[in-house]
């Protein structure tokens, strides 16, 4: 990943703006920072969040709070929990996620 246009800045996430995304069931909350090339979020999935699309995007995904489920469209799965993160390049392997009792995120993509 090359970070580009990004001058040095310190993101207080208490106080940034939500907005709210439905799921295929369920919602998630994102307080987004887009900038330079780069989107970073600190995402709450709601109990019972399941995606509403496949994702093709590249992400560095880690969970802070929470157990998240990432299923990929060739069939595997994988559960995390506070502490496990992921990586994923554009275009590489569509996946989607969702959570039963809800999770905390924070995602650079």
């Amino acid at each position: 990943m090359i970070i580009e246009g990004v001058p040095f800045q310190v993101a207080d996430w208490s106080g940034w703006p939500e907005t709210r995304h439905a799921g295929e069931t369920g919602f998630a909350l994102w307080r987004t920072l887009e900038v330079g090339n780069i989107r970073v979020r600190m995402v709450v999935y709601s109990p019972g969040y399941m995606a509403d699309h496949w994702c093709s995007r590249g992400h560095v995904l880690l969970v802070l709070e929470g157990e998240l489920v990432t299923e990929l469209a060739d069939g595997r799965v994988f559960t995390m929990r506070a502490g496990c993160s992921y990586q994923v390049a554009e275009n590489a392997e569509p996946h989607r996620s969702h959570t039963t009792g809800g999770a905390k995120l924070f995602i650079v993509d």
